[in-house]
């Protein structure tokens, strides 16, 4: 199956603007883009280590909304192909249950509406449960200021 040009654009911006964010970098430099990247749709895939927990030993609440932050970045980067998506105006995380070490989360990003101003997005973490989607560990939705992140047209 050949890779969509969605996918390709943010596998260019994981590779080249996530080494410049020292916590992106530091949190989700293993993430992995999936074929089922479309506009407006982003789907990763995240494995969990020690970097990723609190004391408790559970994914932590401000890795998950670092992961809503990003996410809804990328989300909006897929829907024009633009390589900036603006800066957080507002983010809302609801936390549902725990990751452990060792598993894997599967992040869905959805820009609701990308506008000239601001864009809406909603976020989807889920636990991978025998290689599929499973138990929805936390949900989350981000505004962002996007006026002058748009692409720029050509003459």
């Amino acid at each position: 199956m050949a890779e969509n040009a969605e996918k390709q654009h943010i596998e260019h911006l994981v590779a080249t603007k996530l080494p410049g964010s020292p916590i992106y970098n530091f949190l989700l430099s293993p993430v992995k883009i999936t074929d089922d990247t479309k506009k407006g749709h982003l789907v990763a895939r995240l494995p969990l280590s020690q970097n990723h927990m609190n004391s408790m030993g559970s994914l932590h609440g401000s890795v998950t909304a670092t992961i809503v932050d990003w996410a809804g970045g990328m989300a909006i980067s897929t829907y024009d192909f633009r390589s900036g998506s603006g800066v957080s105006v507002d983010i809302h995380v609801t936390y549902q249950s725990g990751a452990k070490v060792g598993e894997e989360i599967e992040i869905e990003g959805i820009a609701e509406k990308v506008g000239g101003s601001l864009a809406f997005t909603k976020i989807n973490i889920y636990k991978v449960e025998d290689g599929k989607r499973g138990k929805v560990v936390a949900t989350g939705t981000h505004t962002k200021f996007v006026k002058g992140s748009e692409p720029k047209k050509t003459p």
